[in-house]
């Protein structure tokens, strides 16, 4: 028996008068984001240029992520260069293609008026805003979310191999963006479990093809995590933190404000009630569908917020289907003007993360500063490297490597130093390492010296005490924008002991 999920008659699923419009409205988008990339003045955030060191070493597998997003910036680097627009292109162009998904599901549950409506929304949500403008992880996570979520409501609703398919490939491809993409084979289970007419899919051989082909494209990256002692999943638990108390609320509640930013509050108030109301009264069948999709993941993230921690960005993954399903409950009870009240909000937010960047460094917001702090003061950090290179090589006495204490550093220096002949190493304590360059290229050879270390930390003593001789050859304030400068220094090292 096959599942009738759709509310709206099926003439009204094919109609594509939206589609047009819809396709304007997300390249008008897109036009305004890429200006704004174009006139960022922001440097690579750390996580940023740390992707793209890695999409310089094509491997299946890095420290804390799978491969999806350093190939993604190696395609475009390949097309484009290795600008810092280049290196972000691919998240505005991605987000595009999530919205028009956005639309396809919500078009096959509803019609083309909540299509058009949810494709609208989810393209100027604050988070994807945001988003538009950086690259991460998250950028193909959304859109294997989005295409892996069409393909589960068509195998509900037919017998095609052709859904299977494309869900199998979207969950590998979803995998190897982000291990978060997991939560989307618990939110199938969660909706089997409410809806016993789905269950049937469990003794549906397309079902098992489609999770063999998503097992299958992961499978490499496990191999790299199996060779590298599963560093990728001792990273993941270590930003967990599950270590400290079992409790903490202000950690939570901040989480749960934050989602009123990411969502946009007119539309997580509106679906914080719509929860409310489905608790006590329940939903139609495509709704519920979109719920399951929905809440599982808030609520996990949000436990893991109360006990923990949780970045804000952690259940992004809940507001694809989020959307639609407000949307589509808004518009069903005739209150449309709360989408146009959001959507002009989450307009003006827009423009003002398009802007915002072209002006990094000149501003400033009372009781939080200067917002574009930790993306300022890179390159100048950069360039002085350079200068000690080069000052070194004019009196004869050329390093043979600049090692950093911290992650930041080694991310920012390899990307703004790109081409430098001298080698960026990272500094490892202790056996395990703790971030991708500690894994990669720590510093170990006694006769690589002498050294230039680049230091941010204050802590630097555990570095010093190594080498037999340490002297501070220069100390710098950098600028960064309009909050605290930081404090930089180096010192040349020699005599390594090689423990």
């Amino acid at each position: 028996l096959r599942m009738r999920l759709s509310s709206a008659p099926t003439d009204a699923r094919s109609v594509p008068s939206a589609l047009p419009a819809l396709a304007a409205v997300l390249v008008g988008l897109l036009v305004v984001r890429l200006l704004a990339l174009w006139y960022n003045a922001t440097d690579l955030f750390f996580d940023e240029a740390q992707y793209w060191s890695w999409s310089r070493e094509p491997a299946f597998g890095y420290y804390s992520k799978p491969p999806m997003v350093a190939w993604m910036i190696g395609l475009a680097a390949q097309v484009c260069g290795d600008t810092t627009f280049c290196i972000r292109v691919a998240a505005p162009l991605t987000h595009t293609l999530t919205s028009l998904a956005v639309y396809a599901v919500a078009n096959r549950l509803h019609g083309t008026r909540v299509a058009f409506w949810s494709a609208l929304t989810f393209a100027t949500l604050p988070g994807i805003s945001l988003s538009s403008g950086i690259i991460s992880t998250d950028v193909p996570l959304l859109l294997a979310w989005a295409v892996a979520l069409w393909a589960y409501v068509a195998m509900l609703e037919n017998d095609d191999w052709l859904p299977a398919m494309i869900l199998g490939l979207a969950l590998g491809f979803g995998l190897n963006a982000k291990y978060a993409m997991a939560f989307f084979i618990g939110c199938m289970a969660v909706h089997m479990a409410v809806t016993p007419v789905a269950r049937r899919l469990l003794s549906d051989v397309r079902l098992w093809c489609a999770l063999a082909i998503g097992a299958a494209l992961i499978a490499p990256n496990m191999l790299w995590n199996m060779s590298n002692s599963f560093a990728t999943f001792a990273h993941t638990a270590d930003n967990a933190k599950w270590g400290g108390g079992l409790l903490n609320i202000g950690k939570g509640l901040e989480f749960v404000a934050a989602q009123f930013a990411v969502f946009g509050p007119i539309l997580f108030a509106a679906l914080a009630a719509l929860v409310w109301r489905a608790w006590r009264e329940g939903l139609p069948e495509a709704d519920r569908l979109l719920l399951c999709f929905t809440l599982p993941v808030l609520m996990l993230i949000s436990v893991q917020a109360f006990v923990s921690r949780a970045h804000a960005n952690w259940a992004a993954v809940s507001y694809v289907a989020g959307a639609i399903l407000v949307c589509s409950v808004l518009l069903r009870i005739l209150a449309e003007r709360w989408l146009r009240i959001s959507l002009a909000v989450h307009a003006a937010i827009l423009l003002a993360l398009s802007m915002g960047p072209a002006a990094a460094g000149r501003i400033k917001i009372p009781l939080i500063g200067d917002p574009y702090h930790r993306t300022l003061g890179w390159q100048q950090i950069a360039d002085a490297t350079r200068r000690q290179l080069d000052t070194a090589r004019g009196n004869g006495r050329a390093f043979k490597a600049v090692i950093s204490d911290e992650r930041a550093i080694t991310a920012e220096l390899l990307y703004y130093m790109r081409g430098e002949a001298t080698p960026v190493m990272a500094w490892r304590d202790g056996p395990r390492p703790h971030d991708h360059y500690e894994l990669t290229r720590p510093f170990r050879d006694p006769a690589q010296v002498p050294v230039l270390l680049v230091a941010l930390r204050q802590d630097t003593d555990r570095i010093l005490a190594r080498f037999k001789q340490a002297d501070l050859i220069a100390e710098q304030q950098v600028p960064a924008g309009l909050g605290p400068p930081r404090r930089v220094r180096f010192y040349v090292l020699s005599g390594y002991d090689g423990r």
